[in-house]
């Protein structure tokens, strides 16, 4: 579970996103940071029911480093707002199909899925639907991923058919998308709830069938 302090600690760093005050309160980030591994340990260990390979993930090495980079940013403030954990039993930094649990104040979730894959490999996943859309319709409305999910995001989608699909295509909307994404909101008091490692792996795997689609979708 979420400390309240991790939160309050999230929440005073957005008023205060400098290098001063962050130094001033490093203990703080220090001990919250500890708690979110902890709460990605727990997850990991009811992931491992699930996959084994859960239990060779590093929860340390997924929490996100807190701070920016802003070489090319015009927001030249120093820290995020969050702690973002990657989920994966691939090694970390390898782009594709995964999970991401997103530690904010008023505005936590789980997502996953694939967001805006390269040219070529959004291709490769328009074909899968082409060939193979029954099969993600059925993943999309099944009861399992419904009650975490609403479907996938809209963002960024075509407002035309996509080049060589006709307009009228069976599966046009979802061969319109750039992504393949899907999120579940967490309240803070979610967050704070002794159960709430379970609730997260729970959706995790609930959406396992999605990530294991666009995974056979890119590794031809």
């Amino acid at each position: 579970m979420i400390q309240k302090s991790t939160l309050t600690f999230l929440s005073n760093l957005k008023k205060n996103n400098n290098r001063e005050w962050f130094a001033e309160h490093k203990q703080e980030y220090d001990v919250a940071k500890e708690n979110v591994v902890a709460l990605v340990e727990e997850v990991l260990k009811h992931l491992s029911k699930f996959d084994v390979g859960y239990k060779e993930v590093n929860a340390t090495k997924s929490v996100m480093r807190i701070y920016r980079d802003v070489r090319f940013s015009k927001n030249k403030d120093p820290y995020k707002l969050n702690f973002g954990i990657p989920i994966s039993t691939k090694v970390k930094g390898v782009e594709g199909p995964g999970f991401y649990l997103h530690i904010q104040p008023n505005a936590s979730f789980i997502g996953g899925g694939f967001w805006m894959p390269p040219a070529e490999t959004l291709k490769m996943i328009r074909q899968e639907i082409d060939y193979n859309g029954a099969e993600l319709k059925k993943i999309l409305n099944s009861k399992s991923f419904k009650k975490y999910y609403e479907g996938l995001s809209e963002e960024d989608k075509l407002k035309t058919s996509p080049k060589d699909y006709p307009k009228d295509h069976p599966d046009i909307e979802l061969l319109k998308l750039k992504s393949f994404t899907a999120f579940h909101s967490i309240s803070d008091a979610e967050l704070q709830e002794k159960t709430i490692a379970k609730k997260i792996a729970d959706a995790i795997v609930a959406m396992q069938p999605l990530i294991t689609f666009l995974e056979s979708a890119t590794e031809k």
